[in-house]
């Protein structure tokens, strides 16, 4: 199992008041420039919403909702930081909740 981290917040803020293209965009390149694999995804209506275990934060969000997701605890950390009103969070997948931590449908 994978330990997924997350910040949380409309799909219209994080898509279209916050510069976050720039800033995902920045990461990319850093990650390339120092060979490392990318490790973070932009999620919009995540999935991983919908397991028991979300219902708390799921009731926060405005809907539609997207969430930034990495397998990096402190890259989540730095963007919480940086966005400042998103909803931050964790959550193990595979399981039997959460089979796949990437898939963007909601059921």
């Amino acid at each position: 199992m994978t330990t997924y981290y997350f910040v949380a917040a409309s799909d219209r803020f994080l898509t279209e008041e916050e510069p976050l293209e720039e800033v995902l965009k920045e990461r990319r390149r850093h990650y390339k420039e120092h060979g490392k694999e990318v490790d973070f995804w932009l999620v919009r209506q995540p999935a991983f919403l919908n397991a028991s275990q979300m219902k708390s934060i799921r009731d926060q969000l405005p809907q539609p909702a997207a969430a930034v997701i990495s397998t990096d605890s402190n890259f989540i950390t730095f963007m919480k930081l940086r966005l400042e009103f998103v909803l931050e969070g964790c959550f193990e997948a595979p399981s039997p909740e959460i089979p796949d931590a990437l898939a963007t449908s909601r059921s």
